[in-house]
């Protein structure tokens, strides 16, 4: 894989010509800046910027008024190779918090192993109604102990009006939801991108992680798609290595609060 030439595609069709990630928010090209804008429940912020040292500052001016003029919470998702090189710094300076830095990762889908099975009692269950969203849900809370309410808002609106562009598992021990994850499918790009997946503390290490990676895996290449990113955890990231994906560069979201 040429990794500076994915890695320019990704910058090309993911950040640059972005399209809307749910129902209800649109994207929004602003001079030299990509952002999406939608309510206070959907995901709020930049995804792209092409900026230097002459326009950075009122870049950044620019949006914090606008979305403080909406009165919503956005982030400025920053990339390692972002220009200018200082950007990280100007953000900070203007009142942004940094959250903690994860690496974007890319395999291309036939390299990727598809066929590795939950261990024996578990079972993969597809979300396709609100029911299994509630599942995901509680999964949500339990892996990563933050609210899921915005996540519950996303999958609900995503499955009702494009469910196409959502795969979602819960995989299932007994009646005991214990892990879950879900993909997002970029139409007329060769992305699909992997989100959310975690696993309850007692059932981490058995590889079930790896088998919603195969299961999601598996749906991509069904559907045409070339390669699967994730925006790696430290957590995640050594499993990914393992099955195939490789580091293109670092991401990190700064959040501004109005």
């Amino acid at each position: 894989m040429d990794m500076d030439a994915v890695l320019g595609m990704f910058d090309r069709q993911m950040r640059r010509g972005a399209r809307p990630d749910g129902p209800g928010v649109r994207v929004e090209r602003v001079g030299d800046v990509v952002r999406q804008v939608g309510t206070d429940r959907d995901w709020n912020g930049v995804v792209w910027s092409d900026l230097d040292h002459d326009t950075a500052d009122k870049a950044i001016a620019a949006q914090v008024r606008h979305f403080t003029s909406l009165g919503h919470e956005f982030e400025w998702k920053l990339y390692a190779h972002d220009r200018p090189a200082d950007l990280a710094g100007r953000l900070r300076a203007a009142g942004f918090t940094p959250e903690p830095e994860e690496t974007l990762m890319v395999a291309r889908i036939q390299d990727l192993p598809t066929d590795a099975e939950p261990p024996e009692g578990v079972h993969l269950r597809p979300v396709t109604d609100p029911a299994g969203v509630d599942l995901m849900a509680d999964v949500h809370e339990q892996a990563f102990g933050t609210d899921s309410s915005r996540l519950r808002h996303q999958l609900l609106a995503q499955l009702a009006e494009g469910p196409d562009t959502i795969a979602a598992v819960v995989a299932i021990a007994g009646d005991l939801p214990v892990c879950a994850a879900r993909m997002e499918l970029h139409p007329g790009t060769p992305f699909a991108s992997l989100w959310g997946g975690g696993t309850v503390a007692p059932w981490r290490g058995r590889g079930i992680y790896r088998a919603l990676i195969a299961f999601r895996a598996r749906i991509a290449a069904e559907r045409g798609y070339r390669y699967l990113q994730v925006d790696a955890s430290d957590q995640s990231r050594p499993i990914l290595h393992r099955l195939g994906f490789v580091p293109l560069s670092t991401t990190t979201a700064y959040v501004y609060q109005p």
